[in-house]
């Protein structure tokens, strides 16, 4: 074959994927405009006919409920390095006081034993949960090791939890979220909250992108899932259960509660849940703070208002291969276990939402071979233009032709994409993040084109030997104190956390705080706030209020 046979058999390819991508990226842009035209409609319609007949919860209102006793489930398989931190933290800040939490642990993993145990020595509130086998098992396997311990607990101590919490050992609590769980429980039977990451820096582009994934899915796209489904697959940290949803879920599958035969049991248990009738909700709640930001260029400082949403937020991996080990995971327990064990079961907007979550098997490698499209493209005219006496072939892309026409709807449908990924991160980030968003759009292209391979390599082996994939853990990060965006305890938390208050109080409080704010000093010495302020352990002023 000549080189010239080659060149023209390359282009007829070239132009076959091309053809092949762009009807890809129509069909999803299209999908995504949909969700986006639904997104805001619903908001809306909730601002104009639902909050004026049915305005959110206070945080007064949070505070005042009734507490139910609530059990945290928090499997740990290596988590020496973050796990004393994590629970640290949380004993000290959340804003509940009826809580147990359940830490399961292996008997060959002696370092985070050791370091539960620390956190054990000093507070009663902790319970370590061991697995009869060493591990690592899986994540479903640990939490099932758990429920088991919880119920052992509740008999011995003749109690009754009533809501199930899950979370992870990386895990930063909104001190509200256990009172949001509290408010909405047994009413609903799943509540999840947003799972945002904390800010990365401007060149960390692998954590970066987790940061702009899940401000899109978290702020806007479960939103509407919930919407058109009336379900949400849990995320696995930040989602809590009634316990008639445990007892139903464990009474349905020979008392195991969770699939072990899944490497994203959440996910799996979204959809039980909605099997079996539960009841779920998505709860994107916030409350306002007042804040001190200094402007970039001037130094000025000013008191501005922001929304802090009640969430659960977390570092994610920040080097590409962790980050292509932990989505290979999610790819494999979503589209291909989640394919095999759910099939394509539901009404119509199950199924589309099951569609949504597995074209990534597709999009994930047509997003990479796009480039090589436009690589392939931008060379042809180049050639063309440096060399005129060269062999003159069809081009790939004509002007006035079809092909060209929906190139230019697929530019416009990545457009309005872009647009909404940097709208999604600013609103919960700022202008930086947002603008960073797009090149890191670029950059988490290759890693879920990465992961997706993996994916579909460690499936492959499975098909072929019958080997269940192993539990491949992410190696976690807990934040300094300097990194945690609510380091320190607000006066308001610091108030409804055990010393006296009445609302008067509260509001004589706040006042000072937005005083001091203002006059950018401390807050006045007063006896009546000298437990506030102890309780607060020397915070900088803060308001918050819904």
């Amino acid at each position: 074959m000549e080189w010239v046979d080659v060149i023209a058999a390359a282009l007829l390819a070239l132009k076959l994927l091309f053809i092949f991508v762009s009807l890809v990226f129509l069909v999803c842009g299209l999908d995504d405009l949909f969700v986006d035209l639904c997104y805001y409609g619903l908001t809306l319609y909730r601002r104009w006919f639902v909050l004026p007949l049915h305005p959110p919860p206070t945080e007064q209102q949070l505070q005042e409920k009734p507490e139910q006793p609530i059990a945290i489930m928090l499997p740990a398989w290596d988590e020496s390095a973050v796990i004393r931190p994590m629970l640290q933290r949380l004993l000290k800040t959340l804003n509940y006081g009826n809580y147990q939490v359940f830490v399961g642990t292996y008997p060959n993993d002696t370092a985070t034993h050791r370091e539960v145990e620390k956190v054990r020595e000093v507070s009663d509130r902790v319970q370590r949960i061991c697995t009869p086998a060493d591990g690592p098992t899986c994540k479903a396997d640990c939490l099932n090791w758990i429920y088991q311990g919880i119920r052992r607990y509740e008999k011995d101590h003749q109690i009754r939890f009533e809501i199930f919490v899950m979370q992870d050992c990386e895990d930063v609590i909104h001190t509200l979220a256990y009172k949001m769980f509290n408010h909405l429980i047994p009413r609903n039977d799943m509540v999840q909250l947003p799972v945002f990451s904390l800010v990365r820096k401007w060149h960390e582009f692998t954590g970066g992108h987790y940061l702009d994934e899940f401000a899109q899915l978290h702020y806007k796209d479960l939103v509407v899932r919930e919407l058109l489904d009336h379900s949400i697959p849990a995320a696995g940290v930040g989602c809590a259960f009634s316990r008639r949803a445990f007892e139903a879920a464990a009474a349905s599958n020979r008392n195991e509660l969770f699939n072990i035969d899944s490497l994203t049991e959440d996910y799996d248990f979204g959809f039980r849940m909605k099997a079996l009738g539960m009841k779920q909700v998505f709860v994107k709640y916030s409350v306002v703070r007042q804040v001190v930001r200094r402007h970039w260029l001037t130094g000025k400082a000013r008191v501005v208002q922001m929304k802090d949403y009640v969430s659960v937020r977390e570092y994610f991996p920040s080097t590409f291969g962790s980050a292509v080990r932990q989505k290979g995971r999610w790819v494999v327990g979503i589209t291909l276990q989640g394919w095999s064990s759910l099939h394509w079961r539901g009404g119509f907007s199950t199924k589309y939402m099951l569609y949504r979550d597995r074209r990534a098997l597709i999009t994930n490698f047509c997003n990479v071979l796009a480039y090589l499209v436009v690589l392939g493209v931008v060379t042809l005219w180049v050639v063309n233009a440096l060399v005129p006496q060269s062999l003159r072939y069809p081009p790939v892309l004509e002007k006035g032709t079809w092909m060209w026409n929906l190139t230019l709807a697929n530019a416009g449908l990545l457009a309005w994409r872009v647009f909404h990924r940097a709208f999604c991160v600013q609103r919960l980030y700022d202008w930086t993040q947002a603008f960073l968003s797009i090149p890191r759009m670029v950059w988490g292209n290759f890693i879920n084109f990465a992961a997706t391979a993996r994916a579909v390599r460690l499936y492959a082996r499975f098909l072929r030997t019958g080997k269940l994939i192993a539990w491949d853990k992410t190696t976690h990060v807990f934040p300094s104190e300097e990194e945690l965006p609510d380091a320190k305890t607000s006066l308001s938390d610091a108030l409804y956390r055990g010393a006296p208050a009445t609302a008067d109080l509260l509001d004589r409080v706040r006042a000072l705080q937005r005083d001091a704010l203002v006059a950018q000093i401390s807050v006045p010495e007063h006896k009546e706030l000298d437990p506030v302020l102890s309780a607060q352990q020397g915070s900088a002023p803060t308001l918050q209020h819904s």
